[in-house]
């Protein structure tokens, strides 16, 4: 009896005139078809491009999770615009900067809570 409840469920939104899909067009991106039809961005030498690219597509892909609909059609224009013209993305992606890289790797790191009365 769970099954009918469940499709129900998913079919409400239909019936009461709801948009079928969501606001941001998450599936338009098709990263990764890109990726596998572009030689550039398939050359070892820019897999931090394409690790990039996918990044800002997660963000998108969170963003719309959280409803900020706005900003994940934003995200999502700019993956569609360098996925688009691979050449300019690696020529503007290609901060090599080793100590700011380590700078902002630290920053991602989870750190444990403070002990109580001990300075961090």
């Amino acid at each position: 009896m769970r099954r009918p409840a469940r499709i129900s469920a998913l079919l409400l939104p239909l019936l009461a005139g709801a948009p079928a899909e969501a606001a941001c067009d998450l599936t338009g991106i098709r990263l990764e078809e890109r990726i596998a039809e572009t030689s550039e961005l398939r050359e070892s030498a820019n897999k931090q491009t394409v690790r990039d690219l996918r990044t800002l597509r997660d963000a998108a892909i969170v963003l719309d999770a959280y409803k900020y609909e706005a900003e994940c059609e934003r995200l999502v224009g700019i993956v569609k615009a360098l996925a688009a013209n691979p050449v300019k993305a690696i020529e503007q992606g290609g901060d090599t900067d080793e100590e700011k890289a380590e700078s902002v790797e630290e920053t991602r790191e989870p750190k444990a809570p403070a002990e109580p009365g001990k300075p961090r």
